[in-house]
């Protein structure tokens, strides 16, 4: 299996003050991902980039405990986030960063290298790129903007993080406009919108779309989840939706009280193989899409 859009360690601390948006507990982030590879877990995208507290040591320590394999991510999330760098740099300056960081590494100190490696790891992904909720600032722009003519150049798929799964027409328009191909882009968070046909039309649109805030029910109830994957099941649309958990408190640790990474496997997961209020079970086969195989195409994992 592969989860997607997932968080390792994270720091939306400052912007949001509260200490619950540091996510650096790293003894229990390991002894989790341990029981996510006994389940059958062997990749995670981790979608913390420039300026949200991104740690590549600490990364590194996870997946040797884990043995879970970790992608690491460039770009620039979203305003109210951003870095100087990005107010300061232009398209080009930020093109330049984020295809050093895709084809050279990620430039970092302390991080143990391996095999004689003079370098740090590389940038797999670029994400997650985000909007604001129904609007997209001029720095916005400028990051999805190099985000597209970097992703045109090296074929690195682009994440996005849509606010409340909205805006992702408007993102897809932007990143095309730009030279991006819908085929390499996944918009994220889209469960949050409960709106089946919103999320159809940004499938016949080309791109992959997110149901990766399962499990956070105080935006939106499971159930309507549930449902909204066995309609798109029914109607032979699984093969564009990838699955994941979107991690990003330290409440959402399952020893802290909350759901833990193992909720998309333990709980989740069963709920689509039976028949309930929701309808009918989802077949096999489109489970594995949805937890393996498009996640394993779209990053390039096969």
């Amino acid at each position: 299996m592969i989860y997607p859009h997932e968080h390792l360690a994270i720091d939306l601390s400052g912007a949001k003050n509260d200490i619950d948006c540091r996510l650096d507990l790293k003894d229990l982030v390991i002894a989790e991902f341990r029981e996510l590879r006994d389940k059958g877990v062997e990749w995670i995208a981790d979608l913390t980039n420039r300026g949200m507290g991104r740690d590549l040591p600490y990364a590194r320590d996870v997946e040797k405990a884990s043995g879970v394999k970790v992608l690491h991510a460039t770009g620039w999330y979203k305003e109210g986030f951003f870095p100087t760098e990005v107010y300061d740099g232009d398209v080009a300056a930020l093109s330049r960063i984020m295809r050093d960081e895709i084809m050279e590494s990620i430039e970092i100190e302390d991080i143990e290298r391996e095999d004689g490696d003079e370098r740090g790891p590389r940038a797999s992904v670029i994400g997650e790129i985000g909007t604001e909720l129904d609007r997209i600032s001029p720095e916005e722009e400028r990051v999805f903007i190099a985000a597209a003519r970097v992703q045109a150049e090296t074929g690195t798929p682009i994440i996005t993080h849509a606010t409340l799964g909205r805006m992702g027409m408007e993102q897809i328009g932007l990143l095309e406009k730009h030279g991006a191909s819908p085929s390499k882009v996944l918009i994220s968070h889209v469960d949050l919108t409960h709106n089946l046909d919103y999320i159809l039309g940004l499938i016949d649109r080309g791109v992959t779309v997110g149901f990766d805030t399962i499990g956070k029910t105080s935006y939106l109830p499971d159930e309507f989840r549930v449902g909204m994957l066995k309609e798109l099941s029914k109607r032979g649309r699984c093969g564009s939706v990838v699955l994941s958990m979107d991690i990003t408190r330290r409440s959402h640790l399952k020893q802290n009280g909350g759901v833990g990474y193992a909720y998309l496997i333990d709980d989740f997961l069963p709920r689509l193989r039976v028949s309930d209020n929701e309808g009918a079970p989802i077949p096999e086969k489109d489970i594995v899409l949805m937890t393996h195989k498009n996640a394993a195409r779209f990053l390039g994992r096969t």
